[in-house]
């Protein structure tokens, strides 16, 4: 049977009593808190060392708001986000989603509310992640083909190969040198372009 890790929380609050209550209400939902934050620079720092799944931040602090930090941890540590704030204004639900919050919680909440939020924001963030992972996945696939393309090209054009004993001849030598396609192919058009 797979035991799984429990979710990794940062709480950046700088109400002492709300940050209490979200912690105890996180540490009975069985998440691991791995670190508090009064002001959005130290929810910064705590994130950088701690690398949770997951930061929860007050909108409105001292020193960084919520959504500087999140912008600021994202960049150097992408994570699910959810924002806890006591303003519902537009302006700011549209500045948090567009530093990548995943969640939205309006205080006072209830202990009920904090699991589907952070369930959300985590599985929205996953998405993501996959999104973005098959999006470069693809552009390497464009890439290489592009390479390869050119490379059978210079062949064909050199050789007088046709365009299959050009492609066959880059999968052949890319076999026989333990090296990818896209290197072999890279290597033929700098080959050509010194000649």
């Amino acid at each position: 049977m797979e035991t799984r890790n429990p979710v990794r929380i940062l709480i950046a609050e700088d109400e002492e009593l709300t940050r209490v209550m979200v912690r105890t209400q996180l540490e009975q939902l069985g998440y691991e808190v791995v670190g508090e934050a009064e002001t959005g620079e130290d929810a910064v720092r705590l994130a950088l060392q701690t690398r949770p799944d997951v930061v929860i931040l007050d909108i409105r602090m001292p020193v960084m708001d919520g959504i500087e930090a999140a912008r600021q941890i994202v960049s150097q540590h992408p994570c699910a986000v959810v924002f806890l704030t006591a303003y519902a204004e537009e302006e700011l639900i549209t500045q948090a989603t567009q530093v990548g919050a995943y969640g939205y919680l309006l205080k006072p909440f209830r202990k009920q509310e904090l699991a589907p939020a952070i369930t959300l924001a985590l599985t929205r963030f996953r998405e993501m992640q996959a999104k973005d992972r098959e999006v470069r996945e693809l552009q390497e696939a464009l890439e290489t083909r592009k390479l390869i393309e050119r490379a059978k090209g210079i062949l064909m054009d050199r050789l007088g190969l046709s365009e299959a004993e050009a492609f066959r001849r880059i999968h052949f030598m890319a076999r026989n040198q333990n090296k990818t396609m896209k290197e072999i192919a890279q290597s033929v058009i700098t080959a050509a372009e010194i000649l």
